[in-house]
């Protein structure tokens, strides 16, 4: 049986293995930790882990996955009770700083044990961030539609720009033991210095 039809078969199961990881990976560090730490966490036998994942490196893995799907979740949940793109912007900011905000030790795998990974930059292909990105680039195409945002912008340049400013402070918060700002001051400054240089 392939690794995916048991993640579908025992979710629950899969779900404890990811929740243990996450706790595992934040304390001692990726390449510190032991599959059979995980397991003891999970309450799982060591060779149950192999039953789910093929190595360390697809547990990590499939912890971005997850978090990205449920991360895109939410903000596009956040973005959608808006009807203008400006606030949309807005709200987008807010949700994404937030979640990084209530999930500290996923944000900090994610911010620095995620981007160590030599396997993960090299041969993943990253379509989660991809489809996270596009939900900004389709604020600022329906923004230009509505002729809320100048023709001029580029939606491609600016959701990188957008979400690099996002990612900036995300990574101060992981890394700061004592932020200086709250998660509502950043993401308005934040949304408001990129709306300045966009609005029609």
């Amino acid at each position: 049986m392939s690794h995916n039809a048991l993640k579908n078969k025992k979710p629950e199961k899969y779900r404890n293995i990811l929740d243990a990881a996450v706790k595992i990976f934040a304390k001692k560090g990726f390449f510190q930790a032991r599959v059979s730490e995980i397991a003891r966490e999970a309450g799982v036998a060591d060779g149950t882990i192999y039953l789910y994942f093929q190595n360390k490196d697809d547990i990590l893995i499939s912890l971005f996955e997850d978090g990205m799907t449920r991360v895109i979740q939410n903000v596009k949940a956040e973005i959608e009770k808006e009807t203008d793109p400006l606030m949309k912007i807005r709200s987008f900011a807010r949700a994404h700083l937030a979640l990084v905000e209530d999930n500290t030790d996923l944000a900090e795998i994610i911010q620095v044990e995620l981007r160590q990974s030599t396997k993960f930059m090299k041969e993943y292909r990253n379509e989660k961030f991809f489809e996270y990105l596009d939900l900004i680039s389709g604020i600022i195409k329906e923004g230009q539609e509505r002729g809320l945002i100048r023709q001029d912008v580029e939606p491609g340049i600016f959701k990188r720009a957008f979400f690099g400013a996002l990612d900036e402070m995300s990574r101060f918060w992981v890394l700061s033991m004592k932020p200086k700002f709250s998660v509502n001051a950043a993401a308005h400054q934040i949304a408001e210095f990129f709306i300045r240089g966009i609005a029609a």
